[in-house]
Parts: C-alpha cells; sequence; structure tokens
C-alpha cells in the first residue's frame, strides 16, 4: 500500500517539477502498473523471506500446515497434501489476523469484485474503480489510483473515515475531490454487481453497480454506473471460526469472531492472542509487532512490560496524508462536555511555487479554562 501510494506521490512530483526549475521531457514519462506490481510483489517476497530466515537463524521450527485445537494444550496441524501432526505445547500465541470481507448479501458481490488486498497483485490497470467502503483503505487506494492517473469513486454508507476527528476527515474528503477529482456517493448502499463484458485478454470487462440512496422524504431511488473494477473495503473478518477455539477454552466475541482479551491474554490462561483477531485492538501491523515482542520477553522471562494500546498514533497515506494520536474532537467532547480547540492552516513555500495541494493540521484538544 505505501510502495503504491509513494509511486502516485512521485507522478504528483513529476507534474510539479517544472515550477521548481527541472526541465521535465515532453510528452512527460509514462506509468506501468505492471513494473510497479512486479516491485510490489518483489518486496512482499523478499519480506516473507526475510522472516523464513530469521526463523531459520533462531533455530525456530517453521510448520506450514492448518491448525486447530484438539483440546487446551494440543493442536491438529494439517499440511497442503493432507499430512497431519498433532503439536503439544504448554503456552500458545494465536496471530491469525483476518481476511477481506466480501458482499455476498448483493448480487455479484463476490465473484465480481476484488478485494484491497488483490489490488496489489492485480495484472492489469485497474481502470475505472468503484471503491466500496469509507474506511482508510478505502480512501488510500482511491487516492493513490487517482495519483496513477486512473478514476476512481468512492461509495460509503454513511460518512468517511468514521472514528477519526469528523473535522479533518471532511478536509482529506474535500482534497481528494477537489484537487484529484475523486467522486464521493455518500449515503448509498450497493444493491446489484452486473457483468456487462467478459474480461479477456488484457481486459478487464466491463460492470454495471447499482445503489439505493435516500430521497430525504422516507423513500429511496436508485442509480448506477460503468465500472473497470469494483474493489471492497468493507472490513476483514476473523480468521477464528475453524481454530477449534472452544476445545481450548478460547472465549470469541460472537458478533464479531474476535478474541476477547485482557490485553494479550486470552480467557484460558496459557493462550495469548496477537494483532487483528483481538476486539478492540488498533488493527495495526506496527502495534502488532510491538505487542508480539512484549509479549515475547514476558513469556521467556526477560521482561515484564505489557503493550500500551491507549492513544497510538495512525497515518492515513491519502494524497493529503493525515497523522493524528489521541482522541478525536468528538470523543473529547464526549469524555468532557466541553473543549476548546485551536485550528491552524498553513500552506507553505512550496505550495506557492506550485500553487496545488495545500497541507493541513489537526486541531489540538484542551479543557476549557476555568
Amino acid at each position: 500500500k505505501k510502495l503504491m501510494h509513494q509511486a502516485a506521490l512521485i507522478g504528483g512530483a513529476l507534474a510539479d517539477a517544472s515550477s521548481f526549475g527541472w526541465e521535465v521531457p515532453q510528452p512527460p514519462p509514462r506509468h506501468s502498473w505492471a513494473k510497479l506490481v512486479a516491485s510490489v510483489q518483489m518486496h512482499v517476497k523478499s519480506l516473507s523471506w526475510g522472516y523464513r530466515s530469521a526463523l531459520m537463524s533462531a533455530d525456530v521450527e517453521y510448520v506450514n500446515a492448518l491448525a486447530r485445537f484438539e483440546d487446551a494444550h494440543t493442536v491438529v496441524a494439517t499440511d497442503k497434501e493432507g499430512v497431519v501432526r498433532r503439536l503439544r505445547a504448554t503456552s500458545f500465541v494465536i496471530a491469525v489476523g483476518g481476511r477481506p470481507r466480501y458482499l455476498d448479501e448483493v448480487p455479484g458481490g463476490r465473484e465480481l469484485v476484488i478485494t484491497s488486498d488483490d489490488l496489489f497483485s492485480l495484472p492489469q490497470p485497474p481502470g475505472k474503480t468503484l471503491c466500496i467502503g469509507g474506511g482508510y483503505i478505502a480512501l488510500e487506494c482511491a487516492g493513490f489510483i487517482s495519483g496513477l492517473g486512473m478514476e476512481p469513486h468512492v461509495l460509503v454508507r454513511s460518512r468517511p473515515l468514521r472514528g477519526f476527528d469528523g473535522q479533518m476527515a471532511e478536509l482529506l474528503t474535500k482534497h481528494m475531490k477537489d484537487e484529484h477529482g475523486v467522486r464521493f456517493i455518500r449515503g448509498a448502499t450497493p444493491s446489484k454487481i452486473e457483468q456487462l463484458e467478459p474480461a479477456g485478454g488484457e481486459g478487464r470487462g466491463r460492470l454495471r453497480v447499482s445503489w439505493t440512496l435516500a430521497d430525504g422524504v422516507g423513500g429511496s431511488f436508485e442509480e448506477s454506473d460503468e465500472y473497470d473494477t469494483v474493489l471492497l473495503a468493507i472490513g476483514r473478518d476473523a480468521q477464528t471460526a475453524n481454530l477449534g477455539l472452544e476445545c481450548a477454552g478460547v472465549r470469541i466475541d460472537a458478533a464479531s469472531g474476535k478474541i476477547v482479551s485482557d490485553g494479550e491474554q486470552t480467557s484460558a490462561p496459557h493462550i495469548h492472542a496477537i494483532g487483528d483477531v483481538l476486539l478492540g485492538k488498533p488493527e495495526l501491523t506496527p502495534v502488532a509487532i510491538r505487542a508480539g515482542r512484549l509479549l515475547a520477553r514476558r513469556l521467556c522471562g526477560a521482561g515484564d512490560e505489557a503493550m500500551d494500546y491507549a492513544g497510538v498514533p495512525t497515518v492515513v497515506f491519502t494524497p493529503l496524508e493525515y497523522a493524528c494520536v489521541g482522541v478525536s474532537e468528538e470523543e473529547a467532547l464526549s469524555n468532557l462536555g466541553e473543549v476548546r480547540a485551536t485550528r491552524a492552516r498553513a500552506g507553505g513555500r512550496a505550495r506557492a511555487a506550485r500553487n496545488r495541494r495545500p497541507r493541513a493540521h489537526a486541531p489540538p484538544l484542551t479543557p476549557p479554562r476555568p
């Protein structure tokens, strides 16, 4: 994701270069989606190999198999050849993460769509793309699709970036709309996805997506448009259903399938969990890495520090990048009843030279003076 975001930023820098005195060749350089995807996949493979090498160097056995608890201290591991092993341990750490969610209730909502995971290995450029979802993944994907010269639309059921500061969310979406031509379809619920032209060769095929909008007087109406690609970014489901956690005494939340925990400690005293599989914890890779390192130290007696999940900083890699830490203004108002918000906006010398892409800073929040 960050590599594709960087590719889009480089394209923007090329567009700005002449304002800073660079003589850009005409016509300007063209972008190769195939080369970008190949580079992304090579980077992912290098990371995977790096982890495998680290495990081998530490004499850790890597078992490539699907595991399921048989009892509190035994897992049954089945590999792709059907070979079964039973592994016993005094302690376990669950870190299975989640898989992208599909629109199974919508015709075409699985077989005619891709997910944000698929985008990074897509063999051809996505073209005109409908990003369904209002979270940071949907907006980030729309941002770099636009930055790479294609046309993204974002279909949002409620408001974009729910859970982030509302004022900043509106600023980001306005910037994407005004400066990058991203179309936002708000208050919409997808109802149908149809194949108009089959994909073949280098062609992506053509899809028609229909959605329902409220008419403001208690009724609704339907709209539709045609796209080359429909990308789902509507959340991820924890991969706990087939782990046999009930055999190990691990409690899960019935609604989300996520593991209920105190920190990383599950309801079974010898079983821990880290990452996206935990209920109510930030779904961020650096958080999982940090929590895993601290947990490993505690389990081997090399430390006693616990992960602090409060106030974790995060960054949204939209065209106008947004970083935040702490509570939003809405959360502060809810917790304190009244706050004083100070807002600042700056363009800077770079913006004066290139006449685009303003920068923005979120409001710091302080309780009101007596």
